[in-house]
């Protein structure tokens, strides 16, 4: 490799990490509403119960369930929320995964280049 060519790789991976930074962002912001969102829907699904409201959950229909498994009943009303929150939460993490090994990438090619001035 001629430096010409890692100097050229250094670049595109500054460029990548700074990209990255702002996605880094906009995903933690998509993990922390997913987390609001299933907090306050399993809130609003514990006080339903809690108030004898009949709810259905595929053709299976609750009434006043016993207070100690109202919560476990609730997770499974809010599914939709607890799935959106996880794909949010496993986004924000590959996003971490994927900076780290571009500036792994870039540690690479530094030390390529520092090599090359040196010889």
């Amino acid at each position: 490799m001629d430096i010409l060519k890692i100097s050229e790789a250094i670049q595109q991976k500054i460029g990548l990490l700074e990209i990255g930074r702002g996605e880094l962002k906009t995903r933690a912001e998509a993990k922390a509403n997913g987390i609001v969102n299933y907090d306050k829907a399993l809130a609003k699904t514990i006080m339903r119960l809690r108030n004898g409201e009949k709810i259905t959950l595929d053709g299976v229909t609750t009434e006043n369930p016993p207070v100690s498994i109202l919560e476990k009943i609730a997770k499974g009303l809010c599914w939709k929320e607890r799935l959106e929150m996880d794909k949010a939460d496993l986004s924000y993490k590959n996003a971490l995964v994927k900076l780290e090994a571009i500036q792994a990438e870039l540690n690479g090619y530094q030390s390529i280049n520092r090599y090359l001035d040196n010889t």
